[in-house]
């Protein structure tokens, strides 16, 4: 069975993205035509694919691996930890943040 790592893995970037004028969208063909296709054209509302952030970025192999520790009851929990997260978590609701 495969060791399994503590702590996060770094996120890597899915795709690039870039800024989009929403009101170039609006004035275009391009975009009356997605309204059209969305069947609220008077809205002014107009979705794009440049604005759609894709799928997550998830681990499945490491997903699998993870679940497969809890399943065996071979999961590392460190007590410490857990409560350390649940302090900065009821923190976190009363600041506010």
């Amino acid at each position: 069975m495969p060791a399994i790592e503590l702590g996060p893995k770094p996120l890597q970037a899915v795709r690039a993205t870039s800024a989009v004028d929403a009101r170039k969208v609006q004035q275009s063909p391009v975009g009356s035509a997605r309204a059209a296709e969305v069947g609220n054209p008077g809205s002014g509302v107009v979705r794009s694919q440049d604005l759609d952030p894709g799928q997550p970025p998830v681990d499945a192999e490491r997903v699998q691996q993870i679940r497969k520790a809890i399943e065996d009851g071979t999961y590392p929990i460190v007590p410490a930890k857990v409560a350390d997260a649940m302090i900065a978590a009821g923190l976190l609701l009363r600041s506010g943040k």
